[in-house]
């Protein structure tokens, strides 16, 4: 078997990156929506340790920025999920399509 280089570790990450976006676009339920974009934000992070770990052994920049990136997806599931949370407490559904609340 051949060394793990830069460009295995991209193509793996834009696989996790597509499949985030499939996701996002292709289901109706909030919750499955929220779990694609957290697999999103996981293919950036495999992204960042493997540029940072080949490009820039010497620093860590690339975990800081990582650090920063699960804090605000922590943020943002919990955010999130409590919206969700609350419109299913209201209208018994987390279709995104049914759900009008939001509006004015």
């Amino acid at each position: 078997m051949g060394e793990l280089s830069l460009i295995h570790i991209q193509i793996a990450s834009i696989v996790l990156f597509s499949i985030g976006i499939y996701g996002v676009l292709s289901r109706r339920n909030a919750v499955l929506i929220l779990l694609a974009i957290e697999l999103m934000l996981n293919a950036v992070n495999l992204n960042l340790i493997g540029v940072s770990a080949f490009l820039d052994q010497s620093r860590f920049l690339g975990h800081i920025l990582i650090i920063f990136i699960i804090t605000i997806a922590a943020a943002e599931v919990a955010l999130a999920l409590a919206i969700v949370l609350k419109l299913y407490k209201e209208k018994r559904n987390t279709d995104v399509d049914k759900l009008d609340v939001l509006k004015w």
